[in-house]
């Protein structure tokens, strides 16, 4: 009697923390490691060697990024027929062609609620980082100069922050922020129930604006959201305004921000994401007006542990049930 062939799962990144989990599945199904060298090696690769794949796992940030570049339309086509399921492992998931996968019949998820309170901590970090100017503080110290030649600094308390996109992210914020004494607002495309809302105000994009003291962007980065902010939206804040970025790097023009900062129509910035990561724009660099983290927001142990978790987890489901527990919102009720 022939064995029984079990489902296959191509491993594009290394599963590092949530071990345990990965060998549970491996008692199941057969797990491929990423063997492939470059983009057309893959997509050759996808004919022979992962021809049977049915899922398969990603990170934003691993190293098979490099190897098979973005998931666009024309990498999409070239993925094996039989694969039903890609789970990424990240809470953006702009490398990904969306309606590409759907049209293939491949079911996206991503990680949407286990990074939440990392990355609101580090929104967290680089408002106060922003606001108190510790970044231009800490630098005059590692110079020499200890307490010597800093403009006096913003405390938060009383400060109004504008939150734009209060998902899961923007709503640990702004329990954080809250926690401060801040008051909080915020945009969406469509107001939230009051139980999500937890007090925050709805307000209009443009109100955000003009009247927040700090602006927060949580919101995913897709062709609609590239350059939320650019001349026109810095030109509308407050000259004292702050803006903090820990979503997508391409939801702000990073050259007008730039020259905001130059020409000092907002006063500071703190930013986690790059619109062309790894490379940042001299500009802000060299300025003591951008507080900056290299996207490091969601990188503790806790929290990859789970978003590895998550992953298998979903994968697991998918392949036992033939959809997955949850995909991307652009594919809610198509499978």
């Amino acid at each position: 009697m022939p064995a029984l062939v079990r489902p296959q799962i191509l491993l594009m990144d290394e599963i590092k923390l949530a071990s345990p989990l990965l060998k549970e599945l491996e008692e199941r199904y057969e797990v491929v490691p990423l063997e492939s060298t470059s983009r057309s090696q893959f997509l050759e690769d996808c004919k022979t060697k992962y021809a049977d794949v049915q899922a398969m796992y990603r990170h934003f940030k691993g190293p098979a990024v490099k190897v098979t570049g973005p998931f666009d339309a024309e990498l999409v086509a070239g993925l094996p027929k039989s694969l039903s399921f890609i789970c990424h492992n990240g809470a953006g998931y702009d490398q990904i062609d969306v309606d590409a996968c759907t049209s293939s019949s491949i079911q996206v998820s991503n990680v949407p609620t286990a990074v939440d309170n990392a990355t609101a901590d580090t929104a967290l970090f680089l408002l106060l980082g922003a606001l108190r100017q510790f970044g231009v503080a800490q630098a005059n110290l590692r110079a020499g100069n200890f307490n010597a030649g800093l403009p006096l600094s913003h405390d938060p308390q009383g400060k109004l922050l504008g939150i734009i996109g209060l998902g899961g992210i923007g709503r640990a914020f702004a329990k954080r922020a809250r926690a401060l004494g801040m008051e909080v607002q915020y945009y969406n495309r469509n107001r939230l129930s009051e139980e999500l809302e937890q007090g925050a105000k709805y307000v209009t994009f443009d109100e955000l604006l003009k009247t927040s003291d700090v602006v927060s962007l949580n919101l995913p980065l897709n062709a609609k959201t590239k350059h939320t902010m650019g001349k026109e939206q810095f030109q509308q804040m407050k000259k004292t305004a702050v803006l903090v970025n820990t979503a997508r790097g391409g939801v702000v023009d990073e050259l007008a921000l730039v020259e905001a900062l130059e020409q000092g129509e907002i006063a500071a910035c703190g930013l986690d994401v790059y619109e062309d990561e790894p490379k940042i724009q001299e500009g802000l660099v060299k300025s003591d007006k951008a507080f900056l983290l290299p996207h490091i927001g969601t990188l503790t142990v806790e929290t990859q542990a789970e978003m590895e978790a998550v992953c298998l987890r979903n994968i697991d489901t998918g392949l036992r049930t033939g959809k997955l527990g949850f995909v991307v919102a652009e594919q809610k009720g198509k499978f």
